[in-house]
């Protein structure tokens, strides 16, 4: 059985701030950086044979001591970017609501297709993302392969591969949680959900965008 490991990156100063990022490329915190320290640690002895990423500098620094440990090249994908969150990035939850209440009812009623103003909606997202799952499983059928995204983005693809749940939805995904898929002959095994071993002992991460 192939296994497929979704990580979300590290900590970045907007995520401390509850601020959303969307496709504006914020590089990792300190915090974050320590963070892509301890996962890559955590998971050197896992037989990965490919390590893949958005191609976002959070995600990439994410992902670059993951792949050096393994010996990997870094394989970045723009189809793995956050939710292009359009007027809505740099600002957090409270400043939408303030300054855009209409739109965030319309956010919550139409969850797929809800379209951000100069962004895009989730089934946008959902799709590229499905795109790039198709593409590399037929390119890397065996062995185990880390993919470094966000959590936007992991969220509407694992509803897309195991299907829409109340769990899902609410999931919580914080910086540098793995979640991990198994796939043997076109089905697909939940094996771990948003775990965080390798934090510990370091501070706590936010789900912020």
């Amino acid at each position: 059985m192939k296994r497929i490991h979704l990580i979300r990156h590290g900590q970045t100063a907007w995520n401390a701030d509850g601020r959303w990022q969307g496709m504006i490329d914020i590089p990792l915190s300190e915090t974050g950086l320590n963070q892509a320290a301890a996962l890559a640690s955590y998971m050197s002895s896992r037989p990965l044979s490919s390590v893949y990423s958005s191609d976002l500098q959070r995600a990439v620094q994410t992902a670059e001591p993951l792949a050096k440990i393994h010996d990997l090249p870094l394989n970045q994908d723009a189809r793995l970017r956050e939710q292009n969150l359009g007027i809505f990035q740099g600002l957090t939850h409270e400043q939408h609501r303030e300054k855009y209440p209409e739109l965030v009812e319309a956010m919550y009623r139409d969850y797929w297709g809800f379209t951000f103003p100069e962004g895009e909606n989730r089934g946008q997202v959902r799709d590229r993302a499905l795109a790039f799952w198709k593409e590399m499983i037929e390119q890397d059928s065996q062995g185990e392969t880390a993919v470094v995204l966000h959590g936007g983005t992991i969220r509407v693809l694992l509803m897309q591969l195991l299907g829409p749940s109340r769990e899902l939805d609410h999931l919580k995904l914080l910086n540098t949680s793995i979640t991990t898929l198994g796939w043997e002959k076109e089905k697909i095994q939940l094996i771990e959900l948003a775990q965080i071993p390798h934090l510990q002992q370091t501070p706590q991460s936010t789900d912020a965008l």
